[in-house]
Formats: C-alpha cells, structure tokens, sequence
C-alpha cells in the first residue's frame, strides 16, 4: 500500500503547484510573469484595455502549459495603441479581442514554440498585419480575423531554417475589402526570398468569407504546405501556389457566387498535388497553371512541373475552367508547365464556358476527364448531378460519372473523406454509405463561440 499513498500524494501536490494570478494592466501582468511556473494561468480582468503593449512570455509543458486568458471570453478588450506578443515554450493565449487597434505594426506577434492562439479575434484597425508568427509547432484556432483595409497581409508567416509546422485549423477569416494593389492577401505562409525553405504548415478546417483585399487570397510562397477541408465563399481571388514546390490542396470548397475576381487554384511550381477539390460559379477558371521564366529569380515565376490535378468538381463556372499556359509571354515567362496529370476530373459548365485552353509543354497526361462540353482530353457526357441539402453538387443514381476513373495512389479518399476504391468516380464526391468526415462550413462550425457572426449562405435553387 506505501508505493499507492506516495503516488497519491505527489499527484495532489503537483495538482496544488498550479497557481492562478488574476491582473488588469501590462503592469501587473510584468510583475505576475516573473513568477510563472508550468501549469499557472493569469487571467485578465474583464473590460476596455487601452493602449497597452501586453507581453505573454512563460515556459510551459505540453502537459503544464501556462495559460493567459480573458476573465469572461470576448470580454476583455485590446483598444487605442494595443498590441501582443505570445513567447516562450507552451504558451496558451485565449478569449481576448484586439478592436480597431491603431498600431502601425503587428497586432499580435506569436514567437517561441510549441504556443497556441484560440478563441481570440482581432477586427480592423491599423496593424501592418494582424498576426505575424516566426519560431516552431504552433497552433491557432477557432479564432476570427476581419476587416482589415491596410498593406500588408492579415496573416504572415515568417519560414525560417527549418519546417515550422504550424497549424491553422477553425478560424474564420471574416471581410477584406479590396486594397487595389498588391499586398492584400488574406494569409502568406513565406516570403519570395523564403520560398525554397520547407515550411510544412497545415491550414484545415478554415472559413475565408468575402476575402477580396487581391488576386490571392492564400499566397504560398514556401515548400510542403497542406491546405486542406477549407471553405471559400464569395472571395474576389484564388488560393495560390505562387513560389515554393511540394505543397498540397485538398478536399476544399469553393463557392464564387458568381462574384467578379471569384476563381479557384493558382499552380506555379513543381510537385504540388491539387486534388478533390469542389467549385462553383467561379467566374476567373478554376485552374490556372502557370506558364514560367527560364532560371526565375525567387520572386518570379517558376515553371509549373511534375504536378497532379486530379479528382475534382466544377459546376456552373463560366470563362476557362483549366488554363494550361496561364500568364504566357509575359512577365518574361516563356516556359510551358511540363509533365502534368490532369486526371478523374469532373467539369459540368454552362454554354458557352471552355473546359480547357492554352499550349502545353511535353508530358502532359489527360485521363478519365468527363465534361458536359466538348473538349480534347475528355470524355463528353451528361454528368447526372443533384444538389444536396449543403448545396454541393454530387452525381445521382445511375450517373455516369460512378465509376468512371482509375483510382491514384496517395487519394484514399474523397473531399467528405469517403474511401476512394480502386475503380473511382469522377470528380471530388466518391458516392458512398461510409461516415461523412468532412462537409462545408459556415460560420457556426469556425470562430471563437463567445462571438456573434454570420455569413449568408445562399439556398439551394
């Protein structure tokens, strides 16, 4: 029984070691950190804090992370000339709301390793960006970005020497207004100078609502990022692979609503996978795969080589759905993408709409392409969809799209995350009886809880 009581008591006194500390001024909070061990919370006091330079620095554990959070989630307020900085090792930050700060620099400044930002929101203001992130392994969630006017992008992350891994996972990126030049992306994962470095993010599970600050709303511009299950609505801009190589897009949802600027995926670059991917009414191509300049300079255009586009659905999308030499001749870019699979893809278009268009340079492979439009490399038919209650369309019973494609190594499953047999269907839906992982999101499903939102989801015709 000895070794049981000892047990017992070095739990409960380890239990009895994590210590509360309850501030409500930077000063305080200064005093309180120079005592913090694992497991310690500071709570900040509910209510309006007015030009303050706030500083979160602790080292924590995974299993003891030190937390600072709002007394009252949503209800302790950064305004005037705020700003915070998010340091050290396990570090947890959750329910405060930057408004309107009138910082010229970073609204919040995440560093450090292994720290999370959730449930948080930072709405207009001045800030050059909203969040800028350098250091390792962090997490930010379920936390809402909105109405930024200003340069720079809202979000930014640095790529240093080695992969960051960060993750990005049911935040909601809430209205950008166009900005009218360059420099108004939703989020950069990289600089052009970066580009070569692996970054290794992932963005999941998002929402990125009337995104229009440019022509990108994401701009990759680092190696080996997955952007996967997100959805956008009603963005003036594209997702874009604009520098870097191996980077993965997956199983999302794109809704244009016919809106002016409203396109799809940017590939420029060599081994990107762009796979089960669902888009409607996009009115700038769904695909544009970008033609590159010989020996580029990192902030050019790289030829587009060695990539997949395979498995994905567009619907109701006029202009040219797959751009095979987007951006030739200018810009110095001469060179036509090379050795690209364009396979299981599933194309129902209005008249008048091209399924396909552009040169194409050696290696290019096309298979088991359907369309309800003529088009070389592939397969005219009626494509036999119905529109679900999520407003997705998915082939009905008796379509011949079930079935019709060879499955690809590395697409076990569909963008619901239903299994993929060796004999797939056509496009981003596998019909299946096997559990739904992933769907569309609204703003229910992303965004801190504590936070009135919505987004306008148009109803099924």
């Amino acid at each position: 029984m000895r070794p049981f009581v000892l047990i017992v008591l070095f739990v409960s006194t380890s239990i009895a070691l994590a210590r509360d500390f309850t501030v409500s001024s930077a000063g305080d909070l200064g005093k309180a950190m120079a005592g913090l061990k694992p497991g310690d919370t500071v709570i900040l006091a509910d209510g309006e804090w007015r030009d303050q330079d706030l500083v979160f620095q602790a080292q924590g554990t995974e299993a003891k992370p030190v937390t600072f959070r709002a007394a009252t989630a949503g209800k302790v307020i950064l305004v005037g000339n705020s700003s915070l900085v998010i340091d050290g090792s396990h570090v947890v930050a959750g329910g405060l709301w930057l408004k309107e700060s009138t910082t010229s620099g970073r609204a919040i400044f995440l560093r450090g390793d292994h720290c999370r930002l959730s449930s948080c929101a930072v709405t207009g203001g001045n800030a050059r960006n909203f969040l800028d992130i350098t250091g390792t392994d962090h997490r930010i969630d379920h936390c809402y970005f909105a109405d930024k006017t200003t340069d720079s992008p809202t979000i930014q992350v640095q790529v240093e020497g080695s992969p960051n891994r960060h993750r990005f996972d049911h935040n909601h990126f809430g209205p950008r207004p166009p900005l009218g030049r360059n420099g108004g992306e939703t989020m950069r994962i990289g600089y052009s100078g970066q580009s070569m470095r692996s970054s290794g993010t992932v963005v999941e599970d998002n929402l990125f609502d009337r995104c229009d600050g440019e022509i990108e709303i994401i701009s990759n511009k680092s190696c080996d990022n997955v952007y996967r299950s997100n959805t956008f609505r009603d963005c003036a801009g594209m997702l874009t692979l604009r520098h870097g190589n191996g980077c993965r897009v997956e199983g999302n949802f794109f809704f244009g609503g016919g809106k002016k600027g409203a396109g799809g995926i940017r590939i420029i670059g060599e081994n990107h996978v762009v796979v089960n991917n669902y888009l409607d009414d996009v009115v700038e191509g769904a695909f544009w795969i970008t033609a590159g300049i010989p020996e580029s300079p990192l902030n050019g255009y790289f030829q587009a080589r060695h990539c997949t586009i395979a498995f994905n659905t567009v619907v109701a999308s006029r202009g040219v759905c797959i751009q095979t030499d987007a951006g030739m001749g200018t810009s110095g870019r001469t060179l036509l993408p090379e050795d690209i699979a364009i396979a299981g893809n599933l194309l129902n278009l209005p008249p008048g709409s091209v399924p396909a268009r552009g040169k194409q340079g050696p290696g290019f492979v096309w298979a088991d392409n359907l369309t309800n439009l003529a088009a070389p490399g592939f397969r005219t038919v009626e494509p036999g969809l119905s529109r679900g209650p999520d407003g997705v369309w998915r082939p009905s019973t008796g379509s011949p799209c079930i079935g019709a494609a060879k499955g690809l190594a590395g697409i076990a499953a569909d963008i619901d995350g239903q299994p993929r047999p060796d004999r797939a269907d056509a496009g981003c839906d596998q019909v299946s009886s096997a559990p739904v992982v992933h769907r569309a999101l609204s703003a229910a499903d992303v965004g801190p809880a504590w936070m009135n939102r919505s987004v306008p989801v148009k109803a099924a015709p």
